[in-house]
């Protein structure tokens, strides 16, 4: 018999912040928190200003051609949490990478990423440019 079971919230009975959940086959337990994307966010490559969806970022800045700030609502903990990113070429003939701009330095408040074309070891090998659309999601704890 399937059963129904409404909340509106979960609180851990010995510690309120974390919730225990069972996996697969009963053999290991997960936190439930520290298994949930903290933040995400969908723009158009060619402008920040068109945020397609978001969760926990408030928009964030195009510092020039394929180079782009996520702006976190709340912020990490630490600035060791992992960047997943993807893009949207528009086109299946390129061969491309998103990726966290190492060039500057990681906030908690903050992420850079960038959207570069991987044309191999020619001239063009980590050329910036537009996406047309960049996937950004943060995991880890939030501060």
């Amino acid at each position: 018999m399937a059963s129904t079971l409404k909340i509106n919230t979960l609180t851990g009975v010995t510690t309120a912040g974390s919730i225990a959940v069972t996996g697969e086959g009963n053999s290991t337990t997960t936190n439930l928190q520290q298994g949930l994307c903290k933040a995400w966010c969908v723009f158009a490559g060619d402008s920040f200003t068109t945020t397609l969806d978001t969760f926990n970022t408030s928009g964030g800045t195009d510092n020039g051609t394929g180079d782009y700030t996520v702006t976190i609502t709340s912020d990490m903990a630490t600035v060791n949490y992992a960047t997943l990113n993807c893009k949207d070429d528009g086109t299946t003939n390129n061969m491309s990478t998103p990726n966290e701009n190492n060039a500057r330095t990681k906030a908690t408040g903050s992420c850079h990423v960038m959207s570069t074309f991987m044309a191999g070891s020619g001239a063009g090998n980590n050329t910036k440019y537009d996406a047309v659309r960049m996937y950004v999601a943060l995991m880890g704890d939030l501060a």
